[in-house]
């Protein structure tokens, strides 16, 4: 069997109407994902709603309440295969309702394209999803400046907009050297797949191009062990079999093993037995395999989806209580001590109870506004104290960041993301 390229999962984000959609559509149709047929199918669509020119977009938003509104709202995922990579391409949406999707499909990308319209530069949304990219740990980041054709492929446009994002990308921390800013325009093909005859000034990659350029990411094998399980079956002649995505780590067959914190909130512990994926056995499995395997001495009452799987000699961390820098996107009014909304951490969901609001922080910088705020609201930065109301695995940023970061939800909307820096482990 030929050896299986590196998977990376990569996201396209950006304000509203710069160009996202249309910059994945045309990705796909020009380096022949999407066929003629297709495309022609699509362009008729279009016309007959009213929406000359959204072909391209319409690639990605394939649900029909979409197509009548011209606007992306959910995340859709398409394979792009490379010269050295296989893709997973996460169209994420740039409007402001739908920055959940955003951050779901940030937290899941190792490598995130902005889409900046040259004529605009900066908007509101372009800084927030930046800024949700670096606390969701993308680590590579790449600048599109669309929309060329509208400003006659002018050089001098294209340097302003990249000044502009430049100064933006140092002030929360990315390292401008190893950002790479390509001029394109996606409606017209230029740059994409394709080389622009538009722009001979410009004599970098194109976008394809880039995508073979990134680095792989590291596969954090060096870490302790880590699987969220995602569910568990009882399979008949097997047993249980726990399912789940190995987040850092490696399991080998016959290792002992230890889920946390399980139905007793004590852990069970057991012996792995088989590890399967894509229908076959392995011997071992690393981060990023989703895996099913067997363990000896567990049973299927005893763990649930959210627990996490470790060696019985680093065992997974339960908390009491943790402390955590979040950002606040989307609240209908103010958050103060005593809210308790639902935490998405890795596979479980749990309340959490806002204990303490330690400080306040400038969201570009990190440096401290106010010491002990009576409340905070969208937009800003903080340190917080957090109590679950069950037991809850995670880790800090420092030691174990896949297993660090969430998600807050309420009343159907991501109200907040963010990190755990640190912990008060709970006593077993």
């Amino acid at each position: 069997m030929a050896k299986e390229k590196p998977h990376i999962n990569i996201v396209f984000v950006g304000h509203v109407d710069h160009g996202k959609s249309t910059t994945v559509g045309r990705l796909f149709y020009d380096s022949g994902v999407i066929d003629e047929q297709t495309m022609k199918k699509l362009k008729e669509k279009a016309q007959e709603l009213g929406k000359a020119g959204f072909e391209f977009a319409f690639i990605m938003d394939n649900l029909k309440e979409e197509r009548e509104r011209g606007v992306t709202i959910d995340l859709m995922h398409k394979k792009l295969v490379t010269k050295k990579f296989e893709y997973t391409v996460i169209d994420a949406p740039g409007h402001k309702d739908f920055i959940k999707n955003m951050i779901t499909g940030a937290s899941q990308a190792d490598i995130a394209f902005l889409v900046v319209a040259a004529a605009e530069g900066i908007m509101t949304q372009t800084r927030e999803h930046v800024i949700l990219c670096r606390t969701m740990n993308v680590k590579q980041i790449g600048i599109l400046v669309n929309k060329m054709d509208t400003v006659n492929y002018d050089k001098a446009k294209f340097e302003a907009v990249k000044a502009e994002v430049s100064t933006l990308l140092k002030q929360i921390g990315y390292k401008i050297e190893e950002v790479p800013f390509i001029p394109i325009s996606a409606w017209k093909g230029d740059n994409v797949f394709k080389k622009s005859e538009n722009m001979s000034w410009y004599t970098g990659p194109t976008l394809m191009e880039q995508m073979d350029l990134f680095k792989e990411p590291e596969k954090p094998t060096g870490l302790p062990l880590r699987i969220p399980l995602q569910d568990v079956y009882n399979i008949t002649g097997i047993g249980v079999v726990p399912v789940g995505k190995v987040e850092t780590g490696v399991m080998k067959v016959g290792d002992k093993v230890i889920i946390v914190p399980g139905r007793e909130g004590k852990g069970v512990v057991g012996e792995c037995k088989s590890i399967e994926m894509h229908h076959e056995q392995v011997s071992e499995a690393i981060p990023g395999d989703n895996i099913g395997f067997s363990v000896r001495g567990i049973g299927k009452k005893d763990i649930a989806r959210g627990d996490v799987l470790g060696h019985t000699d680093n065992p997974p961390t339960v908390v009491s209580e943790f402390t955590a820098q979040i950002m606040v996107l989307n609240h209908p009014t103010v958050i103060t001590a005593g809210y308790t909304p639902v935490f998405h951490v890795h596979t479980s969901q749990i309340a959490c109870q806002f204990i303490a609001i330690e400080k306040k922080l400038n969201p570009a910088t990190g440096e401290t506004i106010q010491e002990n705020p009576d409340f905070i609201k969208n937009g800003d930065a903080a340190i917080v104290r957090l109590k679950p109301l069950k037991p809850l695995v995670i880790e800090t940023q420092a030691t174990i960041p896949q297993m660090s970061s969430f998600a807050i939800r309420d009343a159907g909307q991501t109200v907040a993301v963010g990190r755990c820096i640190s912990l008060v482990k709970k006593a077993m």
